[in-house]
């Protein structure tokens, strides 16, 4: 909450930095410093022994057999899904559709339900804080229904201007797409208000869940969205794997996003008739392994303490505020309150381009992120091309920052130097 004092960390760094084998390389000579979470996560190790596990003893398709490994495999991979599901908040485990990532779970929404219920004149909010995923299906969809997207500005501080939103919600109003947290000025939303309102007019609300869901404790129905997306790998999980959690009645008035096999009742020459939810979004074989590690990584967090992940992330960001902010020529992005952000802090370094910054930290074998990070209309309102970004998770230390900060002094005398 904004003006909480930071917590005391409650997570025991050196243990669960055993847990991830990666963090034991060395990058051009030093040791790893990985600092590009918000990108992915890296894997423990009980993710990964679960991959091989399954791999070497359980292996079959799931929903397609009688015979023992089926029915096993099928099990392990429903288990998930509840575990999934009572991780954001979800009162049945059937409001939880497995897709490959936040991007595809946005798709689902825009295309299932988008043109199912979009018309000329309708008109679709988004913040301009969207990364691309919340905002390109959503032009896509305008283009081909007659919708049309306005964008909700940024207060100073990088918040989610309120006053701006009442002033665009109207009658006309279908969707308010909204990232609960950003990834580049690291701002969290405040989806319970947004939500409220977006309802009073008979919007629905897409939450972009892909910053937020790893880091924040999350109750959807405290939220208060229709829809939440979030993407496994940026929480422990394997790459290929993520989350769409609907509203059981928006679920099963859409029509499926893809046809084939497992998503079907009947099937008849001319027509077809669909399962019942979760396996009318189910076409095809799904990414069955990863979702079974997908459970394993929440697992992994719940025994952690979502509360205490959060408390270790607001007090390495918060500390990473600090020295930065006391870093000449740098310049900070977002919320300087590290309780209304999570631990993506974007900055950049005067007078040295983002990849050659980024170049020189990697050299001292930090991982950072260099780019727009796919949040092109929120960097033309920043006035920049570009932007560092460095994000933190549970494994990342205030020592690791404190090394971020003086290799960012390196990159600032080497490149004053050849001015």
């Amino acid at each position: 909450m904004p003006g909480t004092a930071l917590q005391t960390a409650a997570l025991d760094l050196e243990r669960i930095r055993a847990d991830f084998p990666i963090l034991q390389r060395h990058v051009n000579g030093r040791p790893l410093i990985y600092l590009d979470n918000a990108a992915t996560t890296q894997k423990p190790r009980q993710v990964i022994d679960a991959l091989v596990d399954f791999y070497t003893n359980t292996n079959a398709n799931v929903h397609r057999g009688v015979h023992t490994l089926s029915v096993e495999s099928t099990d392990l991979y429903e288990a998930s899904r509840e575990r999934v599901a009572d991780f954001v908040g979800a009162r049945s485990p059937e409001e939880l559709i497995f897709v490959r990532n936040t991007t595809e779970a946005i798709n689902l929404v825009a295309v299932s339900w988008g043109r199912a219920n979009l018309k000329p004149g309708d008109e679709i909010l988004a913040s301009t804080l969207e990364h691309h995923s919340n905002l390109v299906p959503w032009q896509r969809v305008a283009q081909d229904t007659g919708a049309r997207i306005r964008l909700i500005q940024l207060r100073a501080d990088g918040t989610v201007d309120l006053d701006d939103y009442r002033q665009l919600l109207s009658p006309r109003t279908r969707v308010v797409a909204i990232a609960h947290a950003s990834n580049v000025l690291g701002t969290i939303s405040n989806l319970p208000e947004i939500s409220e309102l977006a309802h009073q007019v008979g919007a629905v609300v897409m939450a972009d869940g892909a910053q937020s869901v790893p880091n924040v404790p999350t109750d959807v129905n405290a939220l208060g969205v229709d829809f939440l997306a979030f993407s496994g790998h940026k929480m422990l999980a394997p790459t290929g794997i993520g989350g769409l959690w609907g509203r059981r009645e928006l679920l099963e008035e859409m029509p499926p996003f893809l046809g084939g096999g497992g998503m079907i009742r009947e099937v008849f020459e001319d027509r077809a008739t669909w399962a019942p939810l979760p396996e009318k979004f189910d076409a095809g074989t799904p990414n069955f392994a990863d979702a079974i590690a997908l459970g394993v990584a929440v697992d992994y967090l719940e025994d952690l303490g979502m509360p205490n992940v959060r408390a270790h992330e607001v007090d390495v960001a918060g500390y990473a505020l600090e020295r930065l902010a006391a870093v000449p020529d740098v310049s900070v992005y977002g919320p300087r309150d590290p309780w209304i952000r999570t631990g993506v802090v974007s900055f950049n370094l005067e007078g040295v381009h983002p990849h050659d910054a980024g170049t020189v930290l990697d050299e001292a074998g930090i991982a950072v992120r260099a780019g727009h990070h796919c949040c092109q209309p929120l960097h033309r309102v920043l006035d920049v091309a570009a932007t560092l970004r460095a994000s933190f998770y549970i494994y990342n230390s205030r020592d690791e920052v404190d090394a971020l900060v003086d290799a960012l002094n390196t990159a600032r005398r080497l490149y004053q130097r050849s001015r």
